[in-house]
């Protein structure tokens, strides 16, 4: 059966180019009402315009579908509050909230200004709090709603030159990692997922080989199916590009337990054990009560 939206309410932040406007397009042609957030910035973040949004929902109308611009900061309060707000004014409700905006200010780290850091940081990692608090308001009465977090495999395994992205991004695991417990009463499910694509944000970074084979829409539908209300996936995290998709997940091994808990644990000692400490042959996704169970030998 086909995945519809019919009735359902999406925001997309960051829907003015790239992937955010595969997403947007994508869920208007499966009958969601679709909030389109951009700032209309550069790929550095630079110059405010309302055409990316426009043009965009303009798009999705001569389609057929449902679609209003919004032009709010993501980073700000005020801004979340404002994205929010145009859903509710425009349609009653919210069902879905992709946090998709973001721009790279890349840079080697010894050579990176408190600035460039502090803005990436903004956008990408407090936009999706601002934005994501509002949302959850309006979930939360609702009992349902259905989040998406984009993390970077800059932030998962690293990338040269994108300190600053790469904290961001991952931030946004963790910040997934907290919501996922304290939402999911609510039938509110919040997943993560790093995509690849041929965009403004990746230009100069992917080799023309690959970046040919890397089209935004091929993201699309993971994101789509994580929103809908017959998934049931929630605290995830996915890794894609050009159709190949992949579940991703901070793992901690068996480990090895030093002493009994009452006297005091010397260095050499770990230096002795630490083979089997690193030992991630019996590695697996754990939560946070579960890493205490790793350690119950200590006190069985």
């Amino acid at each position: 059966m086909k995945m519809l939206f019919n009735e359902r309410t999406v925001i997309v932040t960051g829907a003015g180019a790239g992937i955010g406007r595969e997403y947007a397009l994508e869920f208007a042609r499966r009958g969601a009402r679709v909030v389109v957030n951009d700032l209309g910035v550069s790929r550095e973040g630079a110059g405010k315009s309302s055409g990316a949004a426009d043009a965009v929902v303009e798009e999705i109308k001569a389609a057929g579908g449902t679609a209003v611009a919004n032009y709010d900061d993501v980073s700000t309060e005020e801004g979340g509050r404002g994205i929010v707000q145009t859903a509710m004014d425009s349609f009653g409700r919210l069902d879905v909230l992709v946090n998709n905006a973001g721009f790279v200010r890349d840079k080697t780290f010894a050579k990176m200004a408190a600035e460039e850091w502090d803005a990436v940081i903004r956008v990408h990692l407090r936009g999706a709090f601002c934005v994501t608090r509002a949302a959850l308001e309006i979930m939360r009465t609702q009992n349902y709603g259905r989040v998406i977090m984009t993390s970077s495999t800059s932030g998962l395994f690293g990338n040269y030159g994108q300190s600053n992205y790469g904290a961001a991004k991952l931030g946004l695991v963790g910040f997934m990692n907290v919501l996922k417990l304290e939402n999911q009463k609510f039938d509110i499910h919040i997943n993560a997922i790093a995509p690849t694509a041929a965009s403004r944000m990746t230009e100069g970074i992917l080799p023309p080989q690959l970046a040919e084979k890397m089209h935004p829409k091929f993201n699309v539908p993971m994101v789509v199916y994580l929103c809908h209300e017959d998934c049931a996936e929630n605290g995830s995290i996915f890794v894609m590009g050009g159709g190949w998709f992949a579940k991703a997940a901070i793992v901690c091994g068996k480990g090895f337990c030093i002493g009994d808990t009452k006297r005091d644990i010397a260095a050499e000692e770990i230096m002795e054990n630490f083979a089997e400490i690193s030992n991630l042959d019996e590695a697996k996704s754990v939560s946070n009560i579960e890493v205490f169970g790793l350690m119950s030998p200590l006190w069985s």
